[in-house]
């Protein structure tokens, strides 16, 4: 609230000439993408404290943290922004509550191959890739399936390429696509640097091509959780009419996707338990979680550092999408800042280190052209009506 104080201060000595609704539009298209970059910034980093965990496999460490972003944070967000969460949810129609927790299920997978996409790509890298993917996909097919089920609020596919704000939208999309290619070239312009190596200056386990057919896979599935909030939507909209009725005239309600959430990290738990349980019986790295002669409390220490920031990414997409909407614009931002967190936490960790001078040239473009993205994009939503 204070936030929205010191921007509405600032409006009114610099826009006299603007209407009461177009400043309040204004504010919260900013106060939007400020909490999509937070929320971006979240993703970005998630996975920092997974890389000092110690004496740990990958599916350890990567379920362990997984408790916490898909089982323990995800409703004690909801407990203190929607107390009567468990209620909504309990309301919800069965096949509203089955289709949500399906595309978890999918998203799941989405996830589990994001983070071996990082593993054999590195952060920079293997984050540009997946969500590069996951934002056309998760832009596109919702508003796809809105022009043939109009719903108030929903963006279609056809106002997207016939308005003036949609086509700005769309060019920002392209841009993002550009980056995106850019930077996959940037890693294959790295793998051939790295001479058939697999570990790069970073630490990470550069492996090109499995890096990117998981990537890929990881890209499309992940835009599963984009189809969640639409299925699980109901959920929010009760959250919604429920607070705005206790808080009249203060807007749409920040926190209404926190139930939905928990319903589609349900679904992500089961699909990444299932698979670190098969692994951890495949390679016999049980004893990983009883094993005195690694820090055990400060692997689980890190791994729920590292699963709560992960959980934040979507706490804070909820609230940038109450502002901006759950359409095309919100989920590009969204992943437009996470990619361009990662690339530059890929240079702090040295990712791309050993390189030639035209190789970091080539991904130092690619963030470029990501930001550019991001702008193109926000400019396009300023111009909805």
């Amino acid at each position: 609230m204070t936030g929205e104080i010191f921007i509405s201060f600032t409006f009114e000595l610099y826009s006299s000439s603007l209407s009461h609704i177009e400043i309040n539009l204004l504010m919260g298209i900013i106060l939007g993408v400020i909490f999509h970059f937070i929320g971006g910034f979240a993703s970005g980093s998630f996975y920092m404290p997974f890389k000092k965990v110690k004496g740990w496999s990958w599916e350890s460490f990567w379920i362990v943290g997984g408790v916490f972003s898909w089982l323990i944070v995800p409703p004690i967000a909801a407990y203190f922004t929607i107390p009567d969460f468990a209620t909504i949810i309990h309301q919800t129609s069965a096949s509203t509550l089955g289709a949500t927790y399906l595309m978890g299920l999918l998203w799941g997978v989405g996830g589990l191959t994001y983070g071996l996409g990082v593993r054999y790509l590195g952060v920079s890298l293997g984050s540009s890739i997946i969500l590069g993917l996951c934002s056309v996909f998760g832009s596109l097919i919702p508003s796809i399936y809105y022009n043939y089920n109009p719903t108030p609020g929903k963006d279609t596919i056809v106002e997207l390429f016939t308005t003036s704000w949609g086509i700005w939208v769309i060019i920002g999309l392209v841009v993002c696509v550009l980056g995106i290619v850019i930077s996959g070239k940037a890693g294959a312009m790295k793998d051939k640097d790295l001479g058939g190596k697999h570990v790069d200056a970073g630490g990470s386990e550069f492996q090109l091509t499995k890096g990117l057919i998981v990537a890929i896979i990881s890209g499309v599935l992940s835009a599963c959780f984009s189809f969640g909030i639409e299925a699980g939507s109901s959920m929010g909209a009760v959250a919604n009419e429920a607070w705005k009725a206790a808080h009249p005239g203060h807007g749409e309600f920040l926190f209404r996707n926190n139930v939905i959430f928990v319903v589609i990290l349900w679904g992500g738990l089961t699909t990444n338990f299932i698979w670190c349980m098969i692994l951890n019986a495949r390679n016999k790295t049980f004893g990983d979680y009883t094993n005195k002669e690694v820090p055990l409390l400060k692997n689980i220490l890190l791994c729920a550092l590292g699963g709560t920031t992960w959980f934040l990414q979507f706490f804070f997409y909820g609230m940038g999408e109450s502002k901006m909407g759950n359409g095309a614009s919100s989920w590009i931002l969204h992943m437009s800042f996470i990619i361009l967190v990662a690339n530059v936490w890929g240079l702090v960790l040295k990712e791309w280190n050993g390189v030639t001078k035209k190789t970091k040239s080539a991904i130092f473009i690619g963030i470029l052209t990501i930001i550019l993205s991001v702008i193109i994009v926000g400019y396009g939503n300023s111009l909805k009506p």
